[in-house]
């Protein structure tokens, strides 16, 4: 995890690094200004009578001197390490933050389908600022409380070595209070981030369906379960704080018992060799090396509580970093698709490889370049799943895919996915102009391409009615125009990419059939060339293609034009009578069975 981790400092080496010598700075002057100390309190209370009062004001000067000089160094160390090791971290951060989000780009939807939305939103958010919290007391706290430890104790011992005895007896105490915290705190905290993650995707998804809660005058059960979730975490995190909280009254009992024992020990070793008392000035010095162990002990006991919350976040982290991608580009990929031919040979698929069932089962399909493929079948029938094979947004489990006369795993990624335009079921748009969400299909379009593409789309018509037209704003998740406008606007953001293969997963089911017509219309006649793969629930939406696929349980039933299957396909013939006694009894007709 460290290595893992430890990738993402890269440019932020320096400060990483500065931090901890300006603290080490720090650490030697705390430790050095009780000697100094010590012998300027010798100095103006000599055991003997021979120094004047003069000479004594110029010892305090010297030695005030000499501690103000000390005092002011290493503020400005402690100075100078708080601001590398802010630095440090909050690069770091920013680093780690990058990282996971470009690793997260590069995943297939397998990867994705490992990880919640809002479980990949706590990582780079609450995990992230945990890990960045960590380490900055790991490069300053950490390196500060066991150095000001060790020399504290070693400058002790150089006072009295039968009262620094004193603090080597309680260290050991305090590590083993240390230890069992950590053991009891870490399993509830690797339990709360995963009800962390429950929980905002619990809010995500009530924000994001708002309008379904309030038609549905869902508020109270919403409220309910969020309360219940956040409870959840709550009680999760009070047992950690709990167990934690053992930490800070023993500490301080540690201190107070240190000084009763150094008090102690001091008076019994001056009743018992009156001619080597311990004087005030050693025992002071040591009382504030006590005071100096004890902090340390004590702020290093919070480095380890930030550090047991951060290792779970950091074996999140690293869950998502070590994620590899199971589908990249090969080595010589090739990089040009020559046509829109598309040939299933021999497929299966599973979404897991501990699935009982296949999604998919021998497939066997040839699409010739420039035709318009409908796909028909009903929920589950895996529909999704073939076409989400053509552009390797999954890879097949048995057989091949061919694009072009190509094996879909030969090719560049990027190359095939620019040739493969697909308009997902879930159509999004995202936050900025018409104009910003049509560029996705192309960076640099011009204005007049938009045009196109938005006419074959059917949207220029709707566009133009918006006051500020192609530079209207879009609301996140495009919450300010109609589900059929918002697949419109895919469409055409799918056009601009130019494609030779365009999928359309149920693309058009928000539009109307007038709508749906004309869209289809346009294709025919302005891009011929292109393969068209129309998957709809709407027999009108592919009556009129080459072919038509029938879909039953991950298989193809049947394959042929809407004559052939309307004679020879039960699957078929029953969809498409249906829909039209539906269509027939709402225009107050009769069907054509």
């Amino acid at each position: 995890m460290v290595k893992t981790l430890a990738k993402s400092i890269r440019e932020y080496k320096k400060p990483s690094i500065l931090s901890p010598i300006f603290v080490s700075i720090e650490v030697i002057l705390e430790c050095l200004m009780p000697l100094v100390i010590m012998q300027f309190i010798a100095k103006i209370n000599p055991s003997g009578t021979t120094s004047t009062e003069g000479v004594q004001m110029s010892t305090i000067l010297i030695y005030g001197g000499i501690l103000i000089a000390m005092a002011v160094l290493s503020l400005v160390s402690g100075m100078l390490s708080g601001r590398f090791a802010a630095r440090a971290s909050a690069g770091f951060a920013k680093n780690l933050r990058k990282d996971m989000y470009y690793a997260i780009q590069d995943y297939s939807f397998a990867n994705i389908d490992k990880f919640s939305t809002s479980s990949l939103v706590t990582r780079q958010t609450t995990d992230v600022t945990n890990v960045q919290m960590a380490y900055m007391m790991i490069i300053r706290v950490a390196i500060r409380c066991p150095l000001m430890l060790i020399f504290s104790l070693a400058m002790a011992f150089t006072v009295n070595v039968t009262i620094s005895w004193v603090f080597l007896a309680l260290v050991p105490v305090l590590a083993a209070v240390l230890v069992v915290v950590i053991f009891k705190t870490h399993p509830i905290f690797v339990r709360v981030f995963n009800k962390y993650d429950n929980m905002n995707r619990s809010v995500r998804e009530d924000i994001k369906g708002i309008r379904v809660v309030k038609s549905f005058v869902r508020e109270d059960f919403e409220k309910k379960k969020f309360e219940n979730a956040s409870e959840d975490v709550r009680k999760d995190f009070t047992l950690a704080e709990r167990i934690m909280a053992v930490n800070a009254p023993v500490m301080q009992f540690c201190i107070w018992l240190s000084f009763l024992l150094i008090f102690l020990l001091a008076s019994l070793l001056t009743v018992h060799n009156p001619a080597d008392p311990v004087g005030e000035e050693k025992l002071t010095v040591l009382i504030m090396y006590a005071s100096q162990i004890l902090s340390a002990v004590m702020q290093l006991s919070m480095v380890l509580v930030m550090i047991i919350i951060a290792r779970t976040s950091t074996e999140r982290i690293v869950q998502v970093l070590k994620e590899k991608s199971n589908i990249t580009s090969p080595e010589n990929a090739v990089k040009e698709v020559k046509d829109g031919d598309i040939v299933f040979e021999n497929v299966s698929f599973k979404y897991s490889k501990d699935a009982e069932k296949f999604a998919l089962a021998d497939v066997n399909l040839h699409i010739k370049s420039g035709q318009t493929i409908g796909i028909l079948g009903g929920t589950g029938a895996s529909k999704s799943t073939l076409v989400n094979l053509i552009p390797r947004l999954y890879d097949t489990t048995e057989g091949a895919v061919y694009v072009g006369g190509v094996n879909v795993k030969d090719y560049d990624l990027e190359t095939l996915r620019n040739k493969v335009a697909m308009v997902l079921q879930k159509n999004v748009l995202f936050s900025g102009t018409i104009k910003d969400n049509l560029r996705w299909g192309k960076e640099d379009a011009t204005d007049d391409e938009m045009l196109r593409v938005c006419k074959l789309a059917c949207a220029d018509d709707f566009i133009q009615t918006f006051p500020d037209k192609y530079d209207t704003y879009i609301e996140q998740g495009g919450t300010n125009v109609s589900g059929g406008q918002k697949q419109r606007l895919c469409i055409a953001r799918a056009l601009l990419k130019d494609p030779k293969v365009l999928i359309l997963d149920d693309s058009t089911s928000a539009v109307d059939t007038k709508t749906d017509a004309m869209i289809r219309k346009s294709f025919r006649e302005e891009i011929p060339n292109v393969t068209k793969i129309i998957i709809a629930q709407r027999v009108s939406s592919v009556q009129d293609a080459d072919q038509i696929v029938v879909m039953d349980g991950g298989k193809i039933n049947a394959v042929g034009t809407h004559e052939e299957l309307l004679a020879s396909n039960e699957i078929y013939r029953e969809v498409y009578y249906s829909q039209n006694k539906i269509g027939a009894a709402a225009e107050g007709g009769v069907s054509h069975e």
